[in-house]
Protein backbone atom coordinates (compact mmCIF):
# COMPACT_ATOMS: atom_id res chain seq x y z
CA UNK A 1 0.00 0.00 0.00
CA UNK A 2 1.06 3.42 -0.82
CA UNK A 3 0.72 6.53 1.15
CA UNK A 4 -0.52 9.39 -0.75
CA UNK A 5 1.53 12.37 -1.21
CA UNK A 6 -1.47 14.71 -0.28
CA UNK A 7 -1.82 13.31 2.96
CA UNK A 8 2.12 12.68 3.43
CA UNK A 9 2.47 16.62 2.71
CA UNK A 10 -0.24 17.06 5.46
CA UNK A 11 1.35 15.31 7.73
CA UNK A 12 4.81 16.76 7.35
CA UNK A 13 3.44 20.21 7.38
CA UNK A 14 1.96 19.42 10.56
CA UNK A 15 4.46 18.38 12.68
CA UNK A 16 7.11 20.98 10.99
CA UNK A 17 4.65 23.72 11.95
CA UNK A 18 4.11 23.01 15.17
CA UNK A 19 6.94 21.41 16.62
CA UNK A 20 10.16 23.42 14.39
CA UNK A 21 11.46 19.94 12.81
CA UNK A 22 13.56 20.00 10.00
CA UNK A 23 12.01 18.42 6.76
CA UNK A 24 14.37 15.60 6.71
CA UNK A 25 13.64 14.74 10.77
CA UNK A 26 10.28 14.32 9.81
CA UNK A 27 10.69 11.81 6.90
CA UNK A 28 12.92 9.74 8.76
CA UNK A 29 9.71 9.02 10.96
CA UNK A 30 8.68 6.09 10.46
CA UNK A 31 4.74 6.13 9.36
CA UNK A 32 3.24 4.51 12.75
CA UNK A 33 5.52 7.23 14.61
CA UNK A 34 4.69 10.13 12.79
CA UNK A 35 1.06 9.41 12.93
CA UNK A 36 1.35 9.52 17.17
CA UNK A 37 3.23 13.02 16.70
CA UNK A 38 0.36 14.20 14.76
CA UNK A 39 -2.34 12.71 16.80
CA UNK A 40 -0.20 13.85 20.12
CA UNK A 41 -0.25 17.74 18.28
CA UNK A 42 -3.78 17.56 18.37
CA UNK A 43 -4.38 16.88 21.66
CA UNK A 44 -2.31 19.51 23.27
CA UNK A 45 -4.26 22.18 21.03
CA UNK A 46 -7.50 20.52 22.02
CA UNK A 47 -6.09 21.03 25.50
CA UNK A 48 -4.75 24.62 25.08
CA UNK A 49 -7.89 25.34 23.23
CA UNK A 50 -10.13 24.10 26.07
CA UNK A 51 -7.71 26.47 28.51
CA UNK A 52 -8.28 29.07 26.71
CA UNK A 53 -11.73 29.13 25.12
CA UNK A 54 -9.92 29.35 21.48
CA UNK A 55 -10.59 27.05 18.73
CA UNK A 56 -7.79 24.04 18.81
CA UNK A 57 -5.11 24.06 15.59
CA UNK A 58 -6.71 21.49 14.98
CA UNK A 59 -5.49 19.02 11.40
CA UNK A 60 -8.44 17.53 9.79
CA UNK A 61 -6.72 14.06 9.11
CA UNK A 62 -5.88 13.28 12.49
Amino acid sequence: MTYGTPRLLEEVSYVAYHFHWPLGEILDLEHPLRRAFVGQITQISRRLADDTGQAPGEWAGA
